[in-house]
């Protein structure tokens, strides 16, 4: 029905035109009332095409398939024109739309992508408006409200505020980057330029420079011999020890910030990670909940996993909280993310639903603690990476997720006990659990390995010799 696609496109739409001028000025005398008109006429123009185009057509026929594609990749280009035009926080919003094939249609994503590696630049002087921006704001929002009612985006506005300035100082992300590479240094495959400080001043930030491709790039790594499930692995392993165990996260990991390449001299593959202006300090007490929370989804535990989305602002729509984390249908949360991939079917639904549970979405990102929307953001790019990579869901990503929050945790309960009994009971209680994972890693090994298979044929011809 033209109401879905309407409904698609109020996400899509509210997500990047609405977002974006609600971070633009009305300020005439530094030209963003131009910005903010060509957002709203943006915006309106893809909604109009939407209800206009579909709105005679049989909904399912081929006819109807076809015209929603052709309306899709319209409006995707009207955005990605919108983007270039008004540039700053446009192109940023741009490239995690682009970022998102899990969950926009493909005319959307591959549109978008190239503002990954070629986006416009901005001056600095354009670059110092979207920080001086404070006035006309609000007016901005109310009217934007009239447009799309459910969509409710305040949230949106005021983690600009905070964002902004650290992204800009030069300075800020200098220290980032010495501060991830030190944190992460026992990864050797990880590579973070190296600052040239004595060159660097806030406005200024010389680095060293790193090449490669990006890591959605399957085809690049197949050229180069890079192995794809190593590179999903790996990204996993970073992301899961910035999360979990050290609270300090690189939150913009959209394909253009991630290369990858192979070291000619050793064979490995390494991961460069880029642009460390935006990163998200978790506290302890939150840090600990979404450990927990991750422990309860991937184990399924349903009770657990109520209890934890609701310390982190759920409420009663924790069923979608959890489907937003995992990008999985409920179905597949309450049987085990772990147990299954993602089927076609499955990735209709979400698709789907992203759509029609638009306003229970924004209630609830209205609803979680500030620092969960960075990590909500780094979920939807780095599945998006995943999703091109065609390794979501694997087993292997999740048991590393499993050994970070168990190792979170034990050092938090090891920091809270005086007893050096209770000590030893955790660290034990620790190894354990660790050992259980690593065995039944080994078993999925085997389970996939052609040395499992001649070994499990092995086992059934002397079960049958014995009968």
């Amino acid at each position: 029905m033209a109401r879905r696609a309407l409904k698609l496109a109020s996400l899509v739409a509210a997500t990047s035109g609405i977002y974006l001028y609600g971070n633009k000025f009305l300020d005439p005398n530094d030209f963003g009332v131009v910005r903010v008109g060509r957002a709203i006429a943006t915006t309106a123009v893809i909604t109009y095409d939407y209800l206009t185009s579909l709105r005679s057509v049989p909904y399912g026929s081929e006819e109807y398939d076809f015209l929603k594609s052709q309306v899709h990749l319209r409006s995707a280009e009207r955005l990605r024109e919108l983007c270039c035009a008004n540039r700053g926080t446009f192109i940023k919003v741009g490239q995690h739309l682009g970022a998102l094939d899990y969950l926009l249609p493909e005319e959307y994503t591959r549109t978008l992508k190239v503002l990954h590696s070629q986006a416009p630049q901005s001056t600095r002087q354009e670059i110092e408006q979207v920080i001086r921006e404070e006035l006309g704001k609000e007016v901005l929002l109310l009217v934007v409200k009239q447009i799309f009612p459910d969509f409710e985006f305040m949230w949106l506005v005021e983690e600009a505020k905070k964002n902004l300035p650290l992204e800009l100082d030069f300075l800020n992300e200098g220290r980032n980057a010495e501060k991830v590479a030190h944190m992460l240094k026992n990864f050797d495959f990880l590579k973070v330029p190296r600052i040239y400080w004595e060159l660097s001043t806030r406005r200024v930030l010389l680095m060293e420079f790193m090449e490669g491709g990006q890591v959605n790039d399957r085809a690049y790594m197949e050229k180069n011999g890079i192995n794809v499930n190593e590179i999903s692995r790996n990204l996993g392993k970073l992301y899961s020890e910035m999360i979990f165990v050290n609270g300090f996260v690189h939150c913009d990991p959209h394909p253009g910030n991630v290369l990858v390449k192979k070291c000619p001299v050793s064979g490995k593959a390494h991961i460069i990670l880029l642009d460390h202006g935006l990163y998200q300090v978790l506290s302890e007490s939150f840090r600990m909940d979404y450990c927990r929370l991750w422990q309860a989804l991937i184990k399924a535990d349903m009770k657990r996993m109520q209890k934890y989305s609701r310390r982190l602002g759920a409420g009663d729509l924790y069923p979608l909280f959890a489907c937003m984390l995992t990008a999985r249908s409920w179905e597949s949360v309450n049987r085990g993310i772990d147990r299954s991939p993602v089927s076609a079917s499955e990735d209709v639904e979400i698709r789907s639903n992203a759509a029609a549970y638009l306003p229970q979405i924004t209630q609830l990102l209205n609803n979680v603690p500030r620092q969960m929307l960075l990590l909500l953001k780094t979920n939807d790019l780095l599945r998006g990476i995943e999703s091109a990579l065609h390794t979501r869901a694997s087993a292997t990503s999740f048991l590393n997720m499993s050994r970070c929050c168990i190792r979170a945790v034990s050092t938090y309960q090891r920091s809270r006990s005086h007893s050096l009994y209770r000590r030893a009971q955790i660290t034990l209680a620790e190894a354990l659990s660790l050992w259980q994972i690593n065995l039944y890693e080994l078993f999925l090994w085997l389970k996939g390995s052609q040395l499992g298979n001649w070994v499990i044929a092995l086992l059934s011809r002397m079960h049958h010799s014995t009968y």
